[in-house]
C-alpha cells in the first residue's frame, strides 16, 4: 500500500465521519415520545464526538500527511418515519447501530494499514496509530450504546 491509497482510506473515513454527524443530528430532531429526552441527548452526544473525529481526519490528512482533506459526505441511511414514535427509534437506533458497525470495520482496516506501514509512515505513525485507535474505541463505545438503548425498547 502506499500513502496515496491511505490518504484516499482516510478520506473516505472523513466522508463517513461527516454523514454520520449530520445523520445523528438529523435523528435527533425527529425522536419523540415519552421515553425521548435521553435519546435525543445522547444523539446529540455522539454527534459531538462524530465532529471530533472528523478534525482528526482532517489533522492526518492535512498536517501529516500534506494532502488535501475531503469535503465530501458519504451518502446516510435515511429513516422511514411512521406516526409510532417506538418504532421511529427503534429504526433510528437500528441504522446508527448498522453504521457504527460498519464504521469499525472500515477502520480497523485503516489501523492495520497503518501498522502495515510503519516504517514507511517514520514521523506519522505514532500519531495516526493513536488517533485511529482512539476513533476505533469511541466508535466501540457508540455500537454497545445504541445496542444497549435498542434493547431497552424492547
Amino acid at each position: 500500500m502506499s500513502k496515496k491509497e491511505l490518504i484516499n482510506l482516510l478520506n473516505h473515513g472523513l466522508e463517513l465521519e461527516h454523514a454520520a454527524y449530520v445523520q445523528y443530528l438529523s435523528h435527533a430532531e425527529i425522536v419523540v415520545g415519552l421515553v425521548s429526552d435521553p435519546i435525543i441527548a445522547r444523539l446529540k452526544e455522539i454527534a459531538d464526538d462524530e465532529k471530533e473525529h472528523q478534525k482528526k481526519f482532517r489533522t492526518l490528512i492535512g498536517d501529516f500527511l500534506d494532502s488535501v482533506p475531503s469535503m465530501g459526505m458519504t451518502k446516510p441511511h435515511s429513516v422511514v418515519v411512521s406516526k409510532d414514535s417506538t418504532k421511529v427509534i427503534k429504526e433510528i437506533l437500528r441504522i446508527n447501530l448498522k453504521n457504527e458497525r460498519e464504521a469499525i470495520d472500515f477502520y480497523r482496516r485503516i489501523y492495520e494499514l497503518v501498522t502495515k506501514m510503519k516504517a514507511e509512515l517514520k514521523y506519522e505513525f505514532s500519531t495516526m496509530e493513536h488517533e485511529i485507535r482512539h476513533i476505533i474505541i469511541d466508535e466501540e463505545e457508540h455500537a454497545v450504546e445504541l445496542r444497549r438503548l435498542l434493547e431497552e425498547q424492547g
